[in-house]
């Protein structure tokens, strides 16, 4: 009884932690989007950069067009291999601040507003009563 118990517990255990695992990768927002440099950017103001994620890979291109392969280190976290350097991202993934001080934030696009519709009417056709009959 006491082995069969021991037994129980250590898989009950070891499913726990494989759902923990899996609960992590949860953790990570979808980061692929538009983003614009708000702050010590490298080519100027107000200029765009670029995420693209597949899992915990990424592909960055900055405000000057710089590209570099990150990935996702532990979800808050990601290091750009080509710029050597680190960031922390927001949460919902709306901010991403670089160790050098850059700060992109998402674009949210907002969705054009539907074309106003005249709706047209047929003319109202009034009906002539018929003529009397002929007598």
């Amino acid at each position: 009884m006491k082995v069969t118990l021991m037994v129980f517990s250590l898989v009950s255990a070891a499913a726990a932690s494989a759902g923990f695992a899996t609960a992590a990768d949860a953790q990570v927002p979808n980061l692929s989007g538009r983003y614009q440099c708000v702050q010590d950017c490298a080519a100027g103001p107000l200029a765009w950069a670029y995420v693209t994620q597949n899992g915990w890979d990424l592909n960055l291109v900055n405000e000057a067009g710089v590209p570099s392969r990150a990935w996702i280190d532990w979800p808050g976290h990601i290091w750009a291999r080509n710029w050597h350097e680190g960031a922390v991202y927001s949460p919902d993934g709306a901010a991403i601040q670089f160790d050098n001080g850059s700060v992109w934030r998402r674009v949210v696009a907002v969705p054009a507003p539907r074309p106003y519709r005249v709706r047209q009417y047929r003319r109202y056709r009034r009906i002539r009563p018929a003529p009397p009959p002929a007598s």
